[in-house]
């Protein structure tokens, strides 16, 4: 049986603005009338990563690492995933959704070495200490990182990926929430950026969209009206600038449906869908087989 609405809405109030724990779980028990009903639904909507696991990571077709270097005077540390099979491939930035580098992120970036890339995993908290098991912990500490530092680590991992023997020299990026409007970030500041994936991310800054070099794919979801609220103005940018895009609003489906470590805002059509639209998107654009 499917949630009351407002208790969605009410979480991702709670992981998006973010409300302080106490007062998300105070309002949701008014909501679902117990505290028993309560941890019920919440148990539905936070992330189980064991169970939601697709790829492991000693699957045998790839291949794991940490990276630890820095490009350019910027640290970089992530998750590095590479298929077994020695050819020239695209290299995908990953990027992480507000609650960091996290196992189901690191299930994402297996996933898309198993699609033929190379695909790094960045932990975007590195600059203030690296992601902390805690989500509550990391969220708080995303207002703390400027647009800039972004950039700068999106950029020096483009060219880390960009500069490998096994690359193609193209390289692409897919984000997912926070990570879906750093990609946007990064299309207006790196040329160099071949291809953009954005699922359910907010729009760059506006006055900027004219620097686009790289093919976005916009992905949203129905219900996300916030987000959906500011797509109109941004498809009427990149118009008017002529950056090739499509921008795609799937029907009936909550933000993150791509997310299948929550049970309840997960939708497996539509990220099945969306996923097989995005990898195509972004093998034509970085020339992987």
């Amino acid at each position: 049986m499917a949630l009351d609405r407002r208790i969605v809405e009410l979480y991702d109030e709670y992981t998006h603005k973010p409300l302080d724990r106490r007062v998300f779980m105070n309002r949701l028990v008014a909501i679902a009338g117990s505290a028993t009903a309560a941890e019920a639904a919440l148990a539905m909507l936070e992330p189980n990563y064991a169970q939601a696991q697709q790829v492991k990571p000693d699957d045998a077709r790839i291949s794991v690492s940490r990276l630890d270097q820095s490009v350019d005077g910027v640290a970089l540390k992530g998750y590095l995933v590479t298929p077994k099979a020695q050819t020239k491939r695209g290299g995908i930035l990953v990027i992480h959704e507000n609650r960091g580098l996290n196992p189901h992120i690191e299930d994402i970036t297996r996933r898309m070495a198993l699609e033929g890339f190379t695909a790094l995993g960045l932990d975007f908290l590195t600059p203030l200490g690296g992601t902390p098991a805690d989500p509550d912990a990391a969220r708080a500490l995303f207002p703390k990182l400027s647009v800039e530092a972004v950039v700068a680590q999106g950029r020096a991992a483009l060219k880390y990926l960009a500069s490998r023997p096994d690359a193609t020299a193209k390289t692409g990026a897919v984000g997912f929430c926070w990570g879906g409007g750093a990609v946007n970030d990064l299309a207006v500041s790196a040329p160099e950026l071949a291809a953009g994936v954005v699922f359910y991310g907010r729009p760059p800054d506006l006055a900027k969209v004219a620097e686009i070099k790289a093919r976005l794919l916009i992905q949203q979801a129905s219900r996300d009206t916030r987000l959906v609220g500011l797509l109109p103005d941004y498809e009427t940018a990149l118009k008017a600038a002529g950056i090739r895009y499509e921008a795609i609003v799937y029907p009936d489906v909550d933000h993150a449906f791509m997310n299948d470590t929550s049970a309840e805002r997960y939708d497996a059509a539509t990220a099945k869908q969306a996923w097989a639209r995005t990898v195509a998107f972004l093998k034509a654009e970085t020339g992987t087989a």
